[in-house]
């Protein structure tokens, strides 16, 4: 299923805000890291309806992500 853009958007932009505050990351830095993230990836490729997940859920996701980077 595609997503309508606009609607992602605002969906990515609730979830970095929610990771930048999870992880202590600047809102810019918690961007970066969203848009090279597999996260992002599946989100924008519609893969399993990542895009249907909770903010929170990806969120978590991201943490999780950050945490195998450091």
């Amino acid at each position: 299923m595609e997503a309508n853009k606009t609607i992602l958007q605002v969906k990515y932009a609730r979830v970095v805000e929610l990771f930048s505050r999870l992880s202590g990351l600047e809102l810019e830095d918690a961007l970066g890291f969203f848009y090279n993230s597999e996260t992002y990836m599946l989100m924008s490729e519609g893969v399993a309806d990542m895009h249907c997940r909770s903010d929170e859920y990806l969120a978590d996701e991201l943490m999780l992500e950050l945490a195998e980077k450091k």
